[in-house]
């Protein structure tokens, strides 16, 4: 008879697969065990956890609920029989790390290597995304976030913060004019990065207050790395986040511009789940990664 730590792996194997046969191949159980384990913990909870057709199986909705904390309870019981082993002394496992596009490419890649090159049983899996991912959900090890923290399940690390400003080529303010006043885009070519969460209005600090500037731009781009290129040639002004532009600002291809509007600079966070033992390979690509991007003068 399969127990407790048993009946729970076969329950999320199910889940995943969304079919006993599949789950069966995965665990390489016969499929009348594996009905057999979901009859006799749905018997045990007095609870229906899976819909079964001849066509589907889905989860229901009391088991959507119960297969979070049974993959919680599960990770755990891995984390605690890794730190029995003694893995905790040398890294090794896969590891799974999100970041923004720009910022995975230029600041965490290179940690990456790093991290690969020092512990060679590591593999890691990176996901650069311009969008805010959900660690726990999505099933991520470390991410970087930019700007504010809502979610008060991670674990946060600063390692600098960065601006939301605007910019253009030497060669455009030279034949433009630089704008002395945020009114004054009104006159200026502006080019619009649709890219992620942040507000496609402008927004300025005058005297204090926020103000929304909705702009007109002539260019409207998907890429940040195409908005950029865009102001390098000399076309307009763009918004960007400074760390997006370092090397052009220290190559004179771009400037900065209206910088006494600017918003507060925006913090830069490596967050992690927080579990009671954190697993070596985690926490010595944090410690790698916090200690690489403190150092950059492009982030504090």
């Amino acid at each position: 008879m399969l127990d407790q730590i048993q009946l729970m792996s076969v329950f999320v194997a199910v889940a995943e697969e969304q079919g006993f046969a599949a789950a069966s191949r995965r665990l390489k159980m016969s499929p009348p065990t594996v009905t057999r384990a979901i009859a006799t913990l749905e018997d045990r909870l007095s609870v229906k956890l899976f819909n079964r057709t001849t066509r589907y199986v889905r989860v229901t909705d009391a088991g959507l609920r119960y297969l979070d904390d049974v993959k919680r309870i599960l990770d755990d019981i891995k984390i605690a029989n890794e730190a029995a082993q003694g893995i905790n002394a040398a890294p090794q496992g896969t590891i799974s790390v999100t970041a923004p596009v720009l910022f995975g490419q230029q600041y965490v890649l290179p940690s990456v290597i790093e991290y690969l090159n020092t512990h060679e049983k590591t593999t890691v899996n990176t996901v650069f995304l311009d969008r805010v991912v959900n660690l726990l959900e999505e099933g991520y090890d470390v991410g970087v976030r930019i700007g504010a923290l809502p979610d008060s399940s991670m674990r946060a690390k600063k390692v600098g913060s960065v601006r939301l400003a605007l910019v253009a080529s030497p060669e455009y303010l030279a034949k433009h004019g630089i704008p002395q006043h945020y009114n004054d885009l009104e006159n200026h070519t502006l080019i619009e990065s649709q890219v992620g969460s942040i507000n496609p209005d402008w927004k300025f600090v005058d005297n204090g207050k926020v103000i929304n500037q909705r702009i007109k731009s002539r260019l409207s781009v998907t890429s940040n790395q195409a908005a950029i290129n865009a102001a390098v040639a000399g076309f307009g002004i763009t918004r960007i986040i400074s760390y997006q532009v370092a090397t052009e600002l220290t190559s004179n291809k771009l400037k900065f511009i209206l910088e006494p509007f600017e918003q507060e600079p925006m913090p830069v966070n490596i967050v992690h789940r927080e579990d009671k033992l954190s697993s070596s390979k985690v926490r010595s690509f944090i410690d790698l990664l916090a200690t690489n991007l403190s150092k950059h003068t492009a982030l504090n």
